[in-house]
């Protein structure tokens, strides 16, 4: 199948070998650029909430050894790879991150590390929750503003015959490049908020994975 990956790298690049050893013929379209920034974290936190694997390359080493709770598996390998060695998943989305931290309910100062402009409603509600709450942005997303001609082309002559979207960011992003030729496209949806995101596109279909994981998204391709 000739599919579109929207996501942006480092994963881009890793969705594209994946797909194209299951026999498809993927095309890297990175809808957002992702820029580290330096992370102004405090030094003793009791724990660190991490939303996105975008998140881990601005971590210190110093904080290796901290309580870490984020959204999903792929994010919880990142963070074992980089050197973080109490790390629990919450093998979902933020709503399940959310019962994840209420539950385990750590005593003192919850540090969330996140994209600009993210991670507000999931602070508030820990913070309902009775948790100390500090948010801090370790990298932005800048959205792409024009998309490669060659890619439009080919998407105008109906040359692609799905799409993946692996956050509702990134879908909102590709809908925002009102590219032409979607109609005879299926859309491969993370979750339901990513979905969301793709609803103002005409599309063949938009099917969602069953769980908010790689695996359940590449069991669509089936």
């Amino acid at each position: 199948m000739r599919l579109l990956v929207t996501r942006p790298e480092p994963g881009a690049s890793a969705t594209v070998q994946r797909l194209a050893g299951m026999g498809h013929e993927p095309t890297a379209l990175p809808c957002l650029a992702i820029t580290q920034r330096p992370a102004r974290l405090p030094p003793h936190p009791a724990a660190l909430i991490v939303t996105s694997g975008q998140a881990v390359p601005s971590l210190p080493a110093r904080l290796h050894g901290v309580p870490v709770f984020c959204v999903g598996d792929a994010t919880a390998a990142k963070l074992r790879e980089a050197g973080f060695t109490r790390v629990e998943s919450a093998q979902g989305d933020a709503e399940a991150l959310a019962k994840l931290v209420i539950t385990r309910n750590v005593q003192g100062l919850h540090v969330l590390t996140v994209g600009e402009r993210h991670g507000q409603k999931l602070a508030a509600e820990l913070r309902a929750a009775g948790l100390s709450v500090l948010r801090r942005r370790v990298y932005t997303v800048s959205p792409l503003r024009v998309m490669p001609a060659a890619i439009r082309a080919a998407l105008s002559t109906g040359h692609f015959e799905g799409a993946l979207f692996y956050s509702a960011e990134t879908a909102r992003a590709f809908a925002r490049l009102q590219p032409d030729g979607t109609a005879g496209m299926r859309a491969y949806a993370l979750s339901q908020n990513v979905a969301k995101g793709l609803q103002g596109l005409p599309w063949a279909a938009i099917l969602i994975a069953r769980a908010p994981t790689e695996a359940d998204l590449m069991a669509l391709l089936a």
